[in-house]
């Protein structure tokens, strides 16, 4: 299997925000989609949503649409899976050389994409409450997810989650409890003291194109929505290059023969321990070229 990639910046992220990053388990970089970017993953979004919507069974186990299916369906939440081929512009998202980076930079080698969905959601039917309690969780346990390399933590299975909605205060922005990456006891234990002292609790506010990049050793939940506006985020999931892919779906045939060579490990992974590591130290510089979300099958092969 091939083993060539694309062109991608690296460092993704300013010193800055690698420090957040290690300080807190994620960090906010705003701006990384355009207002046109934004509107075009909205419209692609909105249109699968009401493509399912109109079928007899959008679960996992009904006709889908391009791989797409609805993981939760209620009239306030519709949580959409296997995204990953049911819209160019969306593969263009989980193919976005300066997010592959960004998630490259906090696992410290390759990426191989591990999952892909998007939620769209408002204020649910039942009263909110005055000091909500969320539905917190990490994706991968401390020990096995993360190690440190010059000083800096890593983990191997990450998250960018872009708002392409404005997020503010009651907008239901996503909330973690800061710091927990790194602290290796009991999640329910950290938690508790979480909702003792909920200023350990941060919710990202941000405006629409953000992306929120994460660990997911982090204990994280979804915010409480208090708005009457709707939440749209879309997500990728990113695992060392060996992990499997698994989000209830397969590539398409017809998907995978538009896979140019130097996305291969992107889509694909690698077998045994040829992860790529790909490490920076604090001080260097974010590498500023720009790279808009274009068009997925015509990423730039290495410089």
């Amino acid at each position: 299997m091939t083993t060539s990639t694309f062109d991608r910046p690296f460092p993704a992220l300013t010193p800055a925000q690698r420090y957040h990053l290690e300080v807190f388990g994620y960090t906010v970089v705003e701006g990384a989609l355009s207002d046109d970017e934004v509107g075009d993953l909205l419209e692609a979004l909105y249109r699968i949503r009401g493509e399912l919507c109109r079928l007899e069974d959008p679960s996992a186990a009904g006709p889908r649409v391009n791989g797409a299916y609805l993981r939760k369906n209620a009239p306030h939440h519709r949580f959409i899976g296997h995204i990953i081929e049911a819209d160019p512009v969306i593969t263009a998202y989980a193919t976005h050389p300066r997010l592959v980076s960004m998630a490259e930079e906090l696992m410290g080698c390759e990426a191989r994409i591990v999952e892909m969905n998007a939620h769209v959601n408002s204020r649910a039917p039942e009263p909110v409450s005055g000091d909500p309690r969320y539905g917190f969780h990490r994706g991968t346990d401390i020990p096995f997810g993360g190690h440190v390399q010059g000083g800096l933590f890593h983990c191997n299975f990450v998250k960018t989650l872009t708002n392409l909605t404005d997020l503010e205060p009651d907008d239901g922005g996503t909330v973690v409890i800061a710091g927990s990456h790194k602290v290796d006891v009991p999640t329910e234990d950290l938690i508790e003291l979480a909702y003792r002292d909920r200023t350990l609790i941060h919710q990202v506010v941000a405006p629409a194109g953000s992306t929120l990049l994460f660990s997911e050793t982090l204990i994280h939940a979804t915010g409480q929505i208090r708005s009457d506006r709707e939440r749209v985020i879309i997500i990728t999931g990113y695992g060392a290059p060996m992990f499997p892919y698994w989000d209830e779906g397969e590539l398409s045939d017809g998907f995978k023969r538009q896979i140019p060579d130097q996305l291969t490990t992107l889509f694909h992974g690698k077998a045994h321990w040829g992860r790529g590591p790909r490490y920076r130290t604090l001080a260097e510089s974010a590498d500023a070229r720009p790279f808009p979300l274009g068009a997925w099958d015509r990423r730039a092969p290495p410089v």
